[in-house]
């Protein structure tokens, strides 16, 4: 059975652009949520393998999002990464501090990403 990813991100283009770069590394079981709290209930309800979060959004961002999945779930069982289109390092701190596995900035290079989720949760 493939492992199971879910996008959280509330701008279109960008799940669009995160699953196109899943899809093309081998990952096609991938389920979205548009906010941080449909993320949240969607974790608990779907049991992704990996969770990949945007740091801005409305309502709860997405270190508030890692911080409740992390609540609700035991620290391995789901694998978190945090991205960000802003280049800062005290979002990557931060991150970790809420539970984040990893942290990767946005960019058009898939490379970082698709590393992050091969380390967390294997090859597709």
């Amino acid at each position: 059975m493939s492992k199971k990813i879910l996008i959280i991100d509330d701008t279109d283009a960008d799940r669009k652009i995160v699953k196109r770069f899943l899809n093309k590394a081998g990952y096609d079981n991938i389920i979205i949520a548009e906010n941080g709290e449909q993320g949240v209930a969607m974790a608990s309800s779907e049991k992704p393998d990996l969770v990949i979060t945007d740091t801005m959004m409305p309502g709860i961002d997405g270190f508030e999002t890692c911080r409740q999945i992390r609540e609700n779930h035991d620290n391995d069982e789901i694998k978190i990464i945090v991205t960000t289109g802003a280049i800062d390092a005290v979002d990557a701190v931060k991150a970790r501090k809420v539970g984040a596995d990893d942290y990767c900035v946005k960019t058009s290079d898939s490379t970082q990403l698709i590393g992050a989720v091969r380390s967390l949760i294997g090859e597709a």
